[in-house]
Formats: structure tokens, sequence, C-alpha cells
């Protein structure tokens, strides 16, 4: 049977969203900046979807902002904000374990002026709070911390943080990558604390290709997309209308019962680790959520064992997606303070709503036969 155990590096296109998104292209294939009534009815699409997202972040539609993906989000918010403000203040806190999408771009204003701090994570990926509050003084811009970590699943105590830093320091900005948590964990920004927010289509059953960033009103932004000033004027370019109307469609499914979907996936970690817990010399990192298991095999590379498992058809990741293919070593285990073996050694499972009991019990049955066969090729 084919088991897809790699629902954090994309997610499987719902059929729904095939469909309305095959309407829109060949029917509703207006520019929604026409006057005429193809225009009309490609805005429609814009509206509904400002309107579907307005009402799971309980915010105004004006504070949205559709982009191509989690990366552009992120990077959106985080230079942005910096050209924005930076007579305000140029410093910067992150974590250690962020994603690429914003350790690349902090790196990127780093050389171009800004002042860098990084927090330190514990060995389960939780932020120090005391470091953090050290770190906040009248100069810190913006504060980046992610709701979910891609690679361990350990959830970060947003309100709390979001609380401290505007107890601390009212005008730094609180932005929080949203990528792995969005569609799965219900997340109020305003409720939060949270002055920008970044989600992708592409986790949760919509199309590749599309993102959003949310943006409180109280955020200055400077355009990083200049032309026809579209989406008042800090995104300019058609929409993708296609795949915003995508996007809308799988989040609303999604939120249709989340604490459901939760749950039933909950129930799944359990499932799996229950059944390879006999597996001598296997190491489970973070693990706050149930959607993404982390484990570190002992003796086996990483590849070998995503190789493996593929040949039974089974498909899983080592670590991060947009890292699998970089030979360097996983910052997030190295935040977490990873023993060395476990940096070859870590694949990541994750799993969506529709994964099933049969597809877990298949994986476990699978994992069981073939960790021992691999170690005996071990050399010593």
């Amino acid at each position: 049977m084919e088991c897809y155990l790699d629902n954090s590096a994309t997610t499987k296109t719902d059929d729904d969203v095939i469909e309305l998104m095959t309407r829109v292209m060949k029917e509703d294939y207006g520019n929604p900046a026409s006057l005429h009534r193809k225009g009309f009815y490609a805005e429609r699409y814009i509206r509904e979807a400002r309107d579907t997202f307005g009402k799971i972040l309980k915010c105004n539609e004006s504070e949205l902002i559709f982009t191509s993906g989690g990366t552009e989000s992120d990077n959106f918010a985080l230079i942005g904000t910096y050209l924005a403000n930076n007579r305000r203040g140029n410093h910067i806190i992150t974590t250690k374990i962020e994603h690429p999408a914003v350790l690349k771009t902090v790196d990127y204003l780093a050389s171009i002026g800004a002042k860098v701090d990084y927090l330190d994570v514990n060995g389960a990926g939780h932020i120090d709070m005391e470091q953090l509050s050290e770190l906040l003084d009248e100069k810190t811009l913006i504060v980046s911390v992610m709701h979910v970590n891609n690679e361990i699943g350990a959830e970060e105590p947003l309100s709390e943080i979001g609380k401290l830093i505007h107890d601390r320091q009212p005008e730094c900005l609180f932005h929080v990558d949203d990528v792995q948590g969005f569609g799965k964990i219900n997340l109020v920004p305003k409720d939060n604390h949270i002055d920008l927010l970044s989600a992708s289509s592409h986790k949760i059953h919509g199309p590749k290709g599309v993102g959003l960033l949310y943006k409180s009103e109280r955020v200055r932004l400077f355009p990083m997309i200049h032309g026809g000033g579209h989406q008042w004027g800090y995104r300019s370019g058609t929409e993708n209308v296609p795949g915003v109307a995508g996007f809308a469609l799988a989040a609303l499914k999604c939120y249709e019962d989340i604490l459901g979907a939760y749950t039933h996936m909950n129930k799944l970690r359990g499932l799996l680790l229950n059944s390879i817990s006999e597996i001598a010399n296997i190491r489970v990192n973070g693990g706050d959520v149930p959607y993404i298991i982390s484990l570190s095999v002992k003796d086996i590379r990483a590849e070998v064992l995503l190789h493996a498992l593929e040949e039974k058809g089974i498909f899983v990741s080592a670590g991060s997606a947009c890292s699998s293919r970089k030979p360097q070593a996983s910052s997030t285990l190295k935040g977490i303070g990873a023993d060395n073996w476990q940096f070859d050694s870590t694949i990541r499972i994750s799993l969506s709503p529709r994964t099933t009991e049969e597809e877990i019990i298949y994986a476990a049955e699978v994992l069981r036969e073939i960790i021992p066969d691999l170690r005996r090729f071990v050399r010593k």
C-alpha cells in the first residue's frame, strides 16, 4: 500500500479545491481589476477569500495580504517591517530553531545593518523566556518566533511571549511563522498579542504557490513588490485568483472540525509510538503537537531509512523538506542539544487529518521489520 507520511512538507490537494480552481481557470478567468463582468466574477473570489480568512483570524479584511507562500510571507513581514521602521530601531530577536525562511532573512537584514539576537531553546524546543526579557530593549523592532517547529513539533507559548513583548516594549512588533500551525491549531492573532502572522496553503490540502500574511493595523510595512498598487499598495501584481480561492476553501474545510482533526492525529501518534516502542535505540524529539513526529534511529543514516521505507511505499522526510537536500546539520537539532549521532539519523513522520489507522499500523509494522535488518549491515 502507499502510505504518505510527509504532510509537513506538503499535503495532497483536496478534490473540492481542485474542482473549484479548475472552474475559476476555465470559466471565471478574468482579471479581478477589470471592470467588466468577468473581472467582477474573479474579484468576488478574492472578496470571499478575505471574508473566510477574516472570520478564521477574527481580523479586518484590510489586515490580510495574499502572497506566494509562507517564505514570501516571512520575508515580507521581516524585511517590510525593517525597511519601514528602522529609524526607530534596528534590533531583531528570533530563535535558533526557526525555519530557513526566517533565519536566512534575518541574515540578510544583518548584512544591511540589523542587530540580531538568537534565543536559546531547551531540549524540548521551547524558548528561554528570561533570555527574551533580558534582550528586549527600546531598539528592538521585531521579535519573530514560530508557532510550531517544522522538524520536531515544539509549540511555543505565543500568548505568553506576545504579552511579555508588548508589556516590556509596546512599540515592538511580534511576528509568528504559523506555517505548521495554521489550519491545525486555533490561533487568533489579537488574542495572543501577534502583530504579523505567516501562513501557507499547501500545508493544509490547498494548492502550492499561495500564502497569507496577517498584519495588524498598527504595523507599517514597506512594499517589496512595486507596480499597480494591488492589495492596498502592499503587494502589487494581479492576484492568483484560482490559488487564493483554493486556499480559502481548504482553510474553511480545515476549520470546520479542527478539534476533531487534532484529536484524530493525537490518537494516531500514540498508536505509532506504542507500536514501535519495542525497537531499541530510538529517540523521540520534541513532540508538543501530534502531527509531527521526529525520530532519531541510532546506527542508521536517515537517508538509508528513508529510501528503505520508500521501497515499501512509505514516504517520510529526513528533517525539513526545505533543507533535506543540503548537507548542513539541522539548526533545530543543534538548538535542542541533540547528540552528534542524531544529525545523520533523524527522520520526520508527519500526519494529516486524512491519515488513517491502517496507514499507521502498516508503517509501524515496516519500521519494526526493517530497522533491525538495516542495523545488521552497520559496520562495527
